[in-house]
């Protein structure tokens, strides 16, 4: 089977979270063929990947956002709208749920110039049209210029050729959903999306909280990610995600019931099921496995072990990953040295499981997430957690209605640095409960979450969205 793996941000230049799903998914099936269907956001990245590829993955192609500014209009690529590709091009302006076959017929079948397009009268006819009607109080210039950067990316992402493939699979909805959806109506191919979060709702979040975003077109940004994801749900022929929570999102959002599945993620227990406990050296150790990003909330957790080492001196903080985000990456290392935190330390990426050796507890304070890989390797390790109240990460710790296996670790709401620091304290001064944890999430990965479970699962479901596929192209 030749698996084309839609990916936005994340595998091959990014490891941790979803890449290392991805890694593991690939590598656990060398039977199949995989093509990486990646997207960028800037084009001087291109071929800098933090995995080896393993030997499987037959092609890459890249494509970046920023490419997209360097696009320029032709005079030979003038085009003659119709009434009805008017119509759909206005919807999607609106983001109201365009014909996206209509769409898909212009941009990659016709290959109408994306620029030419977004400096014509037609363009401007429209935009005139829904600024009168919608922003009648709004500089015309501004909405204009707002409209041009938000779907120039979708536009240009359009126009792009998608490789051939047997499957597509898309990580998000979002750009990557679009490109996935591309391709299966290009070639007429099933189509699946997988879901480790939700990504309309984690770009409402952000779009809540950016600078950047005029507060008039707040709404405008999110409404086209909402719209991206109908795109995503409307065309899958199935849609997964990692816990029932987020199934039932994904259907409060728009997708049919009948494509939804849930799959969870897996872990080698192999890797981390002999590590032993801690042995005594007088502190206490406690490790965050976490990209250095801004929806990890890192600060926060500057700031609730700061409060912990008022109340537990041998306290030490271990954070460990890689950086998305050296901006943010810097503003963690000045507030720690503006607090003056000693016992940090941030080696970038490295063995985890060796620091597990010397790890007496783990915690995660991020403000999104999906079913984190860090906390089933914690717990696999024997090593309770301390979380935020995102995702499932309280189902991780603390079971379903359906689980009575025990409680391992203690779950906080998030951006509170003061529960974080409670919470850190309790685990660090209470031994035997950190046993009694240890021991119930050693055995709810066991039951649960295993790898070779999450890879057949998912192999069960290409094939029966194949089988689907072609009785219906038969039918």
């Amino acid at each position: 089977m030749r698996i084309c793996m839609v990916l936005e941000g994340c595998y091959p230049y990014v490891r941790g979270g979803v890449s290392s799903w991805m890694h593991s998914l690939i590598t656990s099936n060398p039977q199949h063929e995989y093509v990486l269907w990646v997207i960028g956001p800037k084009a001087e990245d291109a071929g800098k990947f933090k995995y080896e590829l393993p030997s499987n993955v037959v092609e890459v192609k890249e494509v970046f956002l920023d490419s997209a500014l360097k696009l320029k209009s032709s005079k030979n690529d003038y085009y003659t709208f119709t009434d009805r590709e008017i119509t759909e091009l206005k919807n999607l302006v609106l983001a109201k749920d365009p014909d996206w076959n209509i769409l898909f017929r212009m941009y990659n079948e016709k290959k109408v110039g994306v620029m030419s397009f977004l400096m014509s009268e037609a363009f401007l006819d429209i935009l005139l049209d829904i600024c009168k009607n919608e922003y009648p109080h709004v500089a015309f210039t501004d909405y204009f210029h707002t409209i041009r950067s938000m779907f120039l990316p979708i536009l240009y992402l359009l126009g792009t050729d998608p490789p051939k493939a047997d499957v597509y699979h898309a990580t998000s909805t979002g750009y990557g959903g679009m490109l996935g959806a591309l391709g299966a109506w290009k070639y007429k191919r099933p189509f699946i999306v997988t879901e480790h979060g939700i990504y309309t709702r984690e770009r409402e979040e952000e779009i809540l909280r950016a600078k950047w975003v005029v507060p008039q077109f707040r709404q405008q940004w999110i409404n086209m990610f909402y719209m991206l994801s109908h795109c995503a749900y409307d065309h899958a022929n199935s849609v997964t995600a990692l816990f029932q929570r987020y199934s039932d999102i994904q259907v409060e959002l728009g997708c049919e019931p009948s494509k939804c599945k849930v799959i969870g993620n897996g872990i080698r227990m192999e890797r981390f099921a002999n590590i032993p406990p801690k042995e005594p050296d007088g502190y206490i150790d406690i490790t965050a496995v976490v990209r250095i990003h801004p929806i990890k909330d890192i600060k926060t957790l500057i700031q609730a072990f700061f409060a912990l080492k008022q109340r537990i001196p041998n306290a030490r903080l271990h954070i460990l990953g890689d950086t998305d985000d050296e901006e943010y990456r810097q503003e963690c290392i000045n507030l720690i040295e503006e607090l003056d935190i000693k016992d940090i330390d941030m080696p970038g990426n490295v063995n985890v499981v060796e620091y597990f050796k010397k790890t007496d507890f783990t915690v995660l304070s991020s403000i999104s997430e999906g079913q984190p890989l860090a906390v089933l390797e914690s717990l696999a390790a024997g090593r309770p957690c301390v979380t935020t109240d995102v995702g499932c990460c309280r189902d991780l710790l603390e079971g379903t209605k359906s689980d009575n296996i025990g409680t391992a670790g203690i779950v906080v709401p998030p951006m509170h640095s003061k529960a974080l620091s409670n919470a850190m304290e309790i685990m660090a001064t209470h031994e035997e409960l950190r046993r009694e944890m240890a021991a119930c999430g050693r055995n709810r990965v066991e039951t649960y979450f295993l790898h070779e479970n999450m890879v057949n699962n998912y192999n069960k479901n290409y094939e029966e969205v194949l089988h689907k596929w072609r009785e219906s192209a038969l039918s």
